[in-house]
């Protein structure tokens, strides 16, 4: 059966949850991980924007992820914020004609009334929820079938460095 699911992903969620777990995600094969488990066509990952990651960007987008950028307020303790939840939540919406089932990727509770909604229209696939040991218990009050880890998956999806070759090349 052809299925049209849409991935919307809290960036900072993900990344902080999953450094947290002591590992690095390869957003590469999270990509392709998305579209074979979840039937995942677009993947939209929401982002602050920080002009010197431009190479970061680029690396996303030829993953196959269609990036949302927030933009960033700088605080005098050098601290930079970019909260993407609102435009996840948006685009959730503007996009709900387009998919069949949407993936929210988060750990965050301030989805909660986004995943309720989306289950009482029938179109959420799964709350992808980055690490299984620290997430929003608002989060835990939704059915189990509902819910995946990606923690589970750290041998399949971790970001392993290649060391350079005797030669110096990759």
């Amino acid at each position: 059966m052809f299925e049209n699911n849409y991935a919307f992903i809290d960036s900072q969620n993900v990344n902080l949850s999953i450094q947290s777990l002591g590992w690095k995600l390869n957003f590469q094969r999270f990509r392709v991980y998305l579209m074979e488990k979840y039937r995942v066509k677009k993947a939209f990952l929401f982002i602050g924007f920080i002009e010197d990651n431009n190479d970061l960007y680029t690396t996303l987008q030829e993953a196959g992820f269609i990036l949302i950028f927030k933009p960033t307020l700088k605080y005098p303790d050098r601290k930079t914020k970019g909260n993407c939840d609102a435009e996840l939540v948006l685009h959730t919406m503007i996009e709900l004609k387009n998919y069949d089932q949407a993936v929210i990727v988060t750990g965050d509770g301030d989805f909660h009334c986004l995943v309720k909604y989306l289950i009482g229209i029938k179109k959420l696939k799964k709350i992808l929820i980055p690490n299984q040991y620290k997430y929003s218990a608002l989060l835990k009050r939704f059915d189990s079938g509902y819910l995946d880890f990606l923690s589970s998956m750290r041998k399949r999806l971790e970001y392993i460095k290649k060391e350079p070759d005797r030669d110096g090349t990759l």
